[in-house]
């Protein structure tokens, strides 16, 4: 599929079937999870990666607004959890090449750990459609990431950052309607070429 194509096509999809995922397919999406850009090639995320149903079982109790509103959700045959880990980029750049030693988070401009990381769960969800299936990035409130961390054992310095599920697009999807092509902001309304503003 030509990437333009996997761009237009990716959207959040929230009702699946119980269908498996094709061979591999599983292996390719996380896989490109790893080429992701980092900051000073940090690398500071981990992934959680649900296949086998009784450990999505497990997963759904900590987000049960996605169980109540969207309940197909459930049926993806594949949960990833992205967690940042911010130490790993405090410490990478403490090392001489870099020279941060007080490993202050106030040299940072951006909470790079969160960017990285956001940006590899991008390249799952690109790599579900092209792979001919579909995904949905969705948030864990805080007040369930204790009960998660604890169930699965998540170690307490790393953050995450939501829920990816992928799988087949459900038949019976509801339409998506007008309100979000009504939603998307005019690209004259963001992309400010040159400057932004009168001076």
């Amino acid at each position: 599929m030509e990437f333009s194509e996997v761009v237009r096509r990716r959207r959040m999809v929230r009702h699946y079937t119980d269908q498996p995922l094709p061979p591999g397919a599983v292996d390719r999406i996380l896989a490109n999870a790893l080429r992701a850009p980092s900051a000073g090639f940090s690398q500071g995320w981990s992934f959680l990666a649900l296949t086998d149903a009784t450990d999505r079982a497990r997963f759904w109790p900590f987000v049960p607004t996605r169980v109540q509103d969207t309940p197909t959700m459930q049926d993806a045959p594949l949960v990833v959890v992205p967690l940042a880990h911010k130490r790993t980029y405090l410490e990478r750049y403490a090392e001489p090449d870099k020279g941060w030693e007080d490993r202050a988070e106030s040299r940072w401009p951006a909470p790079y750990w969160f960017i990285d990381t956001g940006m590899a769960a991008l390249l799952m969800l690109l790599t579900a459609i092209d792979e001919g299936l579909d995904a949905c990035l969705f948030g864990i409130a805080p007040e369930h990431i204790p009960g998660f961390r604890t169930e699965f054992a998540i170690p307490d310095d790393y953050a995450p950052i939501g829920g990816i599920t992928v799988g087949y697009r459900s038949p019976d999807i509801p339409p998506m309607g007008t309100r979000f092509k009504d939603r998307r902001r005019d690209p004259a309304d963001v992309i400010h070429r040159g400057q932004w503003g009168d001076k």
